[in-house]
Order: C-alpha cells, then sequence, then structure tokens
C-alpha cells in the first residue's frame, strides 16, 4: 500500500493528541503544570517538549512529540535494514518517560513512531511503526505487574491470540542490560519495523498501544502514591535509576536514532532521571525488599498466571 500525505495526517493527529491526553491525565494527578517548548530543526521539521519538573507525585516527567525530516536514515535505523541505508526519511512519534517521587511508585516509559523512507528510483516508500510500553518498579507488588501486563494484553487482544506473548517476549529481549545480566524492568510490549496487515491494522496495533498506557499506569500510581518511605527506599530508588541511566545511554535505540538524526538533545535526553547514583559493587541485604525486587520480578514472568490478589 502506498502511503499518502492524508496517512501521514492521521498518524500525525493521534499522536499530538496522545500527547494531549496524557499530559492532561499527569497533570491532574500531580496537581503541577507542564512547560510547553515548541522546537524547530534546520534539516527540517520540529517537535514539542512537555516537560514537568519537582511535581508532588512525579519529580520529573516528559513527553515529548516530534516530527521530523532527513537527507538520510541514521544508523540506528538502518543496523537491521542495510538495504535503506541512504534513503531519506520521515519520522515521527511521541515518547514519554514518568519518574515519579516517591519509590513505591514505578518509573513508567511509552512510545509510538511512524517512520518513511523514500528514495529517487521511483520504488515507493518503506514504512513502519514501532512502540510499546514498559514498566520499572523499585519496589514489586504482585498485583501491580498482573495489572500492568492485563492491560498490554487488552491492547493486543484485536490482533491476534498469540500477539501479546510474541510482543512481550520481544520487551523482555529488548530492555535488558547485558552487562548487568538483568532486565530493566518488569516488561511490557515492545514492537519495531511494523508493517504486518498493512497500513491500517499496524496503525491500528500503534493507536491500541498509545490508549492503554494510562489505564495501564494510572491505577498502579494511585495505588501507591501514598505509601510511607523514607532514606533506605530513596537510596534504593536513586541506585535502580542509575541503571536506568545506563540502558538509555548504552542500548537505547530511539536515543541513538535521535542523537545520530541531529535531534535536539535536550527532548531526546529528558528520559534521564533528575537524579540517580551508582555505588561500588553494591548488593541487596538477603531476604529484603530490594532483594525481592531482583529475583522475583527483574526476571521473565508469565504474569497473566499470578493471582493478583
Amino acid at each position: 500500500m502506498v502511503v499518502g500525505s492524508e496517512s501521514v495526517g492521521a498518524v500525525r493527529e493521534y499522536l499530538a493528541g496522545l500527547q494531549s491526553e496524557i499530559v492532561g491525565a499527569l497533570e491532574a494527578a500531580d496537581g503541577g503544570r507542564f512547560a510547553d517548548d515548541s522546537w524547530t530543526r534546520s534539516e527540517g521539521g520540529g517537535g514539542r517538549s512537555r516537560v514537568l519538573r519537582d511535581g508532588k507525585l512525579f519529580e520529573q516527567a516528559g513527553v515529548g512529540f516530534s516530527h521530523i525530516e532527513g537527507a538520510e536514515l541514521p544508523e540506528a535505523a538502518t543496523a537491521q535494514r542495510q538495504e535503506l541505508r541512504g534513503r531519506r526519511f520521515e519520522a515521527m512519534g511521541i515518547s514519554l518517560i514518568v519518574h515519579p517521587r516517591n519509590p513505591y511508585v514505578p518509573t513508567a516509559h511509552a512510545n509510538v513512531r511512524f517512520l518513511i523512507a523514500r528514495d529517487d528510483t521511483g520504488e515507493g516508500p518503506v514504512w513502519w511503526f514501532g512502540g510499546g510500553f514498559d514498566l520499572t518498579p523499585y519496589y514489586g507488588f504482585v498485583e501491580d505487574a498482573v495489572h500492568w501486563h492485563r492491560t498490554a494484553r487488552a491492547a493486543c487482544e484485536p490482533f491476534g491470540e498469540d500477539l501479546y506473548a510474541r510482543l512481550k517476549r520481544e520487551c523482555d529481549a529488548y530492555f535488558f542490560l547485558p552487562h548487568r545480566g538483568e532486565a530493566r524492568g518488569i516488561g511490557g510490549l515492545f514492537f519495531d519495523d511494523w508493517s504486518e496487515g498493512g497500513f491500517e491494522a499496524a496503525f491500528g496495533l500503534a493507536r491500541s498501544v498509545g490508549d492503554h498506557f494510562l489505564p495501564a499506569y494510572m491505577p498502579i500510581v494511585e495505588r501507591r502514591r501514598n505509601r510511607e518511605w523514607g532514606e533506605r527506599e530513596r537510596e534504593f530508588q536513586l541506585l535502580r535509576r542509575g541503571r536506568y541511566v545506563e540502558f538509555n545511554l548504552l542500548y537505547d535505540r530511539g536515543t541513538r536514532f535521535g542523537l545520530q538524526s541531529g535531534g535536539r538533545t535536550a527532548s531526546i535526553l529528558m528520559s534521564l532521571p533528575p537524579f540517580a547514583a551508582w555505588s561500588y559493587d553494591w548488593t541487596p541485604e538477603a531476604g529484603s525488599a530490594e532483594a525481592r525486587l531482583a529475583d522475583d520480578f527483574l526476571r521473565p514472568r508469565d504474569w497473566l498466571g499470578e493471582n493478583a490478589d
């Protein structure tokens, strides 16, 4: 299928609307306001970065929309698609990160993106969608993990019975720190280079994933936001945030794509937490809640088969 300007416009309209919807929900929960920063890119396109800093509930949250064009696809986009090297591209997406203040409220990440690669040979453009959402708790709760994954399954159900399991496996594999031998969090959904079923079906999946982020995350936020915490929990939160930074700077393809494409650095790196920590050869106390995170939660697990009660 040839993807025309109407289709591109529909994707852009959806993504811009999703940004506003998520910002509104996070503002309502926090009581604070997002700063609104629109920007342009000399090579073509621009975006809108919306960031909440030092809120009552969210220490930092960023929800960014971008729509850019470029003369040559960055290496991050062609590493697995060598036949597309040298093509002009158009890319748009929404990417969000939420770093809560309370260590019992997990960090959450989501993105939905659309990319078109064109050349001058007369061959039709190549396009695909990507995205997903994943959860990074500091303290694990089975009922939160079950809710997160049940909502992820609901996002996939209209598109095939086996799709949730497939995208969950992709997420577990992607959000993994090889040098640590551990997962970043409890996973969720991840898909990339996605054009299965044609444009309408692929766009439908991207919309469903985007639309299910708030139902997946906000009930967990409300359940944990008033739990008391102290210095121990804060120190552990900062250490785990350090692992988050390691993944984003060492492995995340979205970060590399943004930097390689000459994107706006401040907007690309708004995914990083405002504070993080590293401690030499730190290990949790055996039997502690901190140890339970690694032992019970930071490994692939069939959360749908767990009892949430």
